[in-house]
């Protein structure tokens, strides 16, 4: 059903190299879209990567094809 299910709080601070208070942060502010399962947020990795792309400083490069 899902081929990379969830990202931890813990397992995007380390990609990312912040802490995970950060994380957290960016979740509770509505920044980063996540999923709460008890006690613990969950980050799907097209909005993870859909938070990287919007904080990028220039746009993504336009490919030749």
């Amino acid at each position: 059903m899902l081929s990379r299910p969830f990202f931890t709080t813990q397992e995007i601070a380390d990609l990312l190299k912040v802490s995970e208070a950060t994380v957290r942060h960016w979740i509770h502010d509505g920044e980063l879209r996540a999923v709460r399962f008890a006690r613990d947020f969950r980050v799907a990795a097209k909005d993870l990567e859909a938070f990287v792309n919007a904080h990028a400083t220039q746009p993504a490069p336009k490919s030749n094809d």
